[in-house]
């Protein structure tokens, strides 16, 4: 009898497991390096054990019915997926494949096996990953989507989460089938915008983040979302965009509710001190015309009364001229008190008032104050004046407490519809943290009234050093046409 064949040796030297097996009982005839390898066994050990003690979870029946439906013919091949057996009792899957040969007049197969251990660890490691991405989607609120733009124009949706049906009242499908729809869903007055962002986007291969409503007429309802999304390009010089909408109609609203509570608190502000005004100037006004024109009689009368007394008595000479000179630092005091609660500058117009103001300022500070302005006379009505005034006297009273400045400039100037004026000092400067501090009362009462003037207050480095502070405000029509 000859003897059993063996391996060629190029399957000797193959990098996958080639077992060589006798066609009728399964024995192993030969194997080659890489099989004893894998298996911890030497060919001695191997050629005296069947394909089922290498493979022991091989089902028998199932098996023999794959080899039986292999044929006689030579070249035929069958294949199976099983787990081979290490000589240390660890397993590792395989996928065995097994083809009849004739050798030397011996029927035989060749099984071949190819190690699936990497395969299998690589399908593990997705299915992990797909199920950590779909629970982060499923608790993810609001859609998880890709977004297609082709360059000829078409749109697509190959990928939805299951939150669309939620937020849009769209199924997956439906959007899939027709991508256009969702751009239906949005505002007319909004739908530019998103179209806007979504061609910046791609342009710039940037963010795309955009905020608008949306109609959901199942719901009869509008909603807030929005978009954030990265752009990729792809095949065919498509751009997808990966990303996820959100709902976020609650903070929206919370949001126009802040800034109808602002607006109404503004108004608020800007009446009171429109009321503290008017009883300044009222309180001013009595304070001027009672106190004044009284301690005016009293002097009168007081310089009547010194007149007649008589040369003999000194004493009373004296106490008259001390009552004379009380009534005078009173009447000083009243007109001081008058002017600090509405100065009478303001009768005589904008331009007049602040640069007296301006002029008081450099006498009682003894820093340099230079005021311009191009107009004589600059037409505003009495709130305007009062506010625009009052935001300087503050400018100026933060300048002599913290600027050590020795100079400033003052520039009012109309231009067109609008007044600027700008406050400019050589001081240290404003540091940003001194914006934000609490108590920075003076600045944001400067703002507010800005603001009540339909105007603006801005803070910036002076030319040189310091601070400048710019205000900008309307003029009315008729205003403005004067000084035009």
């Amino acid at each position: 009898m000859s003897p059993l064949p063996a391996l060629a040796a190029e399957m000797q030297a193959a990098a996958s497991e080639i077992y060589l097996l006798d066609a009728s009982t399964l024995q192993v005839v030969d194997a080659n390096q890489a099989a004893r390898l894998n298996l911890g066994m030497d060919a001695a050990a191997l050629e005296a054990v069947d394909v089922y003690a290498l493979a022991p979870t091989l089902d028998r029946a199932a098996l023999g019915e794959l080899l039986a439906g292999l044929g006689e013919e030579v070249g035929a091949q069958v294949s199976l997926r099983t787990q081979l057996r290490r000589a240390n009792g660890s397993s590792y899957p395989v996928r065995l494949c097994f083809l009849r040969i004739v050798r030397d007049g011996h029927a035989l197969l060749l099984a071949i096996a190819d190690d699936l251990s990497l395969e299998q660890a690589a399908a593990q490691a997705l299915a992990q990953s797909q199920a950590r991405f779909d629970a982060i989607v499923r608790n993810t609120p609001g859609l998880v989507f890709q977004f297609l733009s082709y360059p000829d124009g078409r749109i697509d949706f190959p990928w939805l989460s299951e939150g669309c049906s939620a937020l849009l009242g769209l199924s997956v499908l439906e959007l899939q089938h027709d991508a256009t729809l969702f751009e239906g869903l949005i505002l007319a007055e909004d739908r530019k915008g998103y179209l806007e962002s979504m061609q910046a986007s791609r342009a710039a291969m940037t963010g795309w983040n955009w905020e608008g409503r949306i109609w959901i007429d199942a719901w009869k309802d509008v909603k807030w979302i929005n978009l954030r999304a990265t752009p990729n390009l792809v095949d065919g010089g498509a751009v997808q965009w990966d990303g996820i909408m959100t709902n976020i109609s609650a903070s929206k609203q919370e949001q126009q509710e802040v800034m109808r509570s602002r607006a109404r608190l503004a108004e608020l502000t800007d009446h009171i001190e429109q009321v503290k005004e008017q009883e300044r100037t009222r309180i001013a006004r009595e304070i001027h015309d009672d106190l004044g024109g009284n301690l005016t009689a009293i002097k009168m009368a007081l310089a009547m009364l010194s007149a007649r007394l008589p040369d003999n008595q000194p004493a009373l000479l004296e106490k008259a001229n001390y009552v004379d000179d009380l009534v005078d630092r009173t009447i000083e005091a009243v007109h001081r008190i008058s002017l600090d609660l509405r100065p009478t500058m303001l009768d005589l117009g904008i331009v007049a008032a602040l640069e007296w103001q301006a002029r008081e300022f450099e006498k009682q500070m003894g820093i340099a104050c230079i005021f311009r302005c191009p107009e004589k006379e600059i037409l505003l009505d009495d709130d305007h004046a009062t506010a625009l005034f009052r935001i300087f006297q503050e400018a100026l009273t933060n300048i002599a407490k913290h600027a050590g400045a020795t100079r400033v400039t003052v520039t009012l100037r109309p231009q067109r519809a609008h007044l600027t004026l700008s406050i400019s000092d050589n001081g240290r400067g404003i540091q940003a943290a001194d914006r934000l501090k609490p108590h920075s009362f003076g600045l944001r009462g400067m703002s507010e009234r800005a603001k009540a003037l339909g105007g603006t207050l801005a803070l910036s480095a002076a030319p040189g050093g310091g601070t400048m502070v710019t205000i900008k405000t309307r003029l009315a029509s008729t205003d403005t046409g004067k000084n035009e």
